[in-house]
């Protein structure tokens, strides 16, 4: 059986990573333990979870002429994964996260989006035979809105499906919604877009079928440790998450919607899918670090079958 082609759009960043025994407030200053580098940013997480679940995955993002850039490039080939239509940008430095880690697992990321910043229409045109071999377009909004909103075009016009994880969060145009076939986002991002408050299950329903309403067709909103909410044609209804003792919650939405974008583009239905990304998810918290604790197959569907 051939592996499914995920093209994963958006953004690569050095995640600089500080554990602490708590989070700092606004102006406190707090102690914390060794610093750690590694490979993050939404777009390469993804494309990185989608690799290690079963995909055969092609990157399109911007990074600069860097070491950190260099680097990126290097890891993301190492998992097997297309970067020939990265653009390396001469006049901004690569991406680079600041994140901080509370004991619980618990964190706080800024980013500083550098090259991921640039990236433009005509850089997905120019890659836009990508778009016609892939089975899923992946996408997220640590990119340019324009670069976003013309990538869902591009997949319009060739018949590819789009998963859009709206993060970070930002208003959302409805003809953008329009070509989104699964819209990910988690409770802010849920609030934000839909102008609601969520503050039940019936409020998060409420919220859901506005999304769906304004577009998209399916509407699947992460919930941490409660699981997942999913809004479709088929069902509207809770998919509980599977219960691990959690060590760092950074990256585990990535690696839900890159095992998600491997199991919709299998034709598995979309609530074995969501289960799929929900096993991928629990098995990167138990592991410190975005990229690094994206979970390979055999471990998802191990953790799939210890559920059941």
């Amino acid at each position: 059986m051939d592996r499914p082609r995920i093209l994963v759009i958006g953004s690569s960043n050095t995640d600089l990573t500080v554990r602490l025994p708590r989070l700092p407030s606004p102006g406190e200053t707090v102690l914390g333990g060794q610093l750690m580098t590694a490979a993050g940013g939404k777009g390469a997480n993804q494309a990185v979870a989608a690799a290690r679940a079963g995909g055969e995955v092609t990157f399109l993002g911007r990074v600069g002429r860097d070491a950190y850039g260099a680097a990126a490039l290097d890891g993301l080939r190492a998992e097997g994964i297309d970067v020939g239509r990265v653009v390396v940008d001469d006049e901004a430095p690569s991406g680079v996260a600041l994140i901080f880690v509370g004991a619980e697992g618990e964190n706080m990321i800024a980013v500083a989006g550098g090259a991921n910043e640039r990236l433009t229409p005509a850089d997905l045109d120019a890659a836009r035979g990508c778009f016609a071999q892939a089975d899923v377009v992946l996408l997220q909004l640590e990119t340019p809105l324009a670069a976003v909103e013309h990538a869902v075009r591009l997949a319009a016009e060739e018949g590819v499906r789009v998963i859009l994880n709206p993060a970070p969060a930002q208003p959302l145009p409805d003809d953008l919604l329009a070509g989104v076939a699964v819209l990910t986002p988690n409770e802010h991002e849920l609030a934000l877009l839909s102008g609601r408050k969520v503050a039940d299950e019936t409020a998060l329903a409420d919220a859901a079928r506005a999304l769906r309403d304004g577009g998209a067709r399916a509407v699947v909103v992460t919930l941490g440790d409660r699981g997942v909410w999913l809004a479709s044609d088929d069902a509207d209804s809770l998919v509980p998450t599977q219960p691990v003792a959690a060590v760092d919650t950074v990256g585990a939405g990535d690696a839900f919607n890159g095992a998600l974008a491997v199991a919709i583009s299998e034709g598995r239905p979309l609530a074995d899918a969501v289960r799929f990304a929900n096993a991928a998810a629990a098995v990167s918290v138990t592991r410190h670090g975005a990229q690094p604790s994206a979970p390979t197959r055999e471990e998802i569907e191990r953790q799939l079958a210890a559920s059941e």
